[in-house]
């Protein structure tokens, strides 16, 4: 007999389990949703909902089903015993790296290519009006 794991589903989840699995994929949101539909409803099940999000850690993660993406995160670095697919893997994975560090790399250059041309739109706003104000005060 082997033991379930601690996500495993029963072959035969009940309607609380399959409830649970549908607002896991939905997202916070449906939580949320569902949450406050049971209090606009019947306000001990709104409780009932809060009090389980608090409890499983749903209300303050970034994800619902964020352990299974860690899981699928670590699975994806484990060996697969094929030493070229392996190899090719970790080649895939320093290129996708390096991509995503120029592409924040370009990011950053933009921002600031974008900060720099606002802040000399400002300057030349205001050079102006002060040039205004001179020709005013001149007349």
């Amino acid at each position: 007999m082997t033991a379930l794991s601690e996500h495993a589903v029963p072959r035969n989840p009940g309607w609380l389990h399959r409830a649970e699995a549908w607002l896991d994929d939905k997202g916070k949101g449906a939580w949320i949703a569902a949450m406050v539909l049971g209090f606009i409803f019947f306000w001990p099940i709104g409780l009932a909902l809060l009090a389980y999000m608090i409890w499983s850690k749903r209300m303050f993660s970034k994800s619902c089903s964020r352990r299974h993406s860690w899981h699928s995160h670590m699975s994806a670095m484990k060996p697969s015993g094929n030493s070229a697919f392996d190899a090719y893997k970790a080649d895939t994975l320093a290129r996708l790296e390096r991509e995503q560090q120029d592409f924040e790399a370009f990011l950053h250059r933009l921002r600031e290519a974008k900060d720099k041309a606002e802040f000399d739109q400002f300057m030349n706003e205001r050079a102006q009006e002060n040039t205004a104000d001179d020709k005013d005060e001149t007349a």
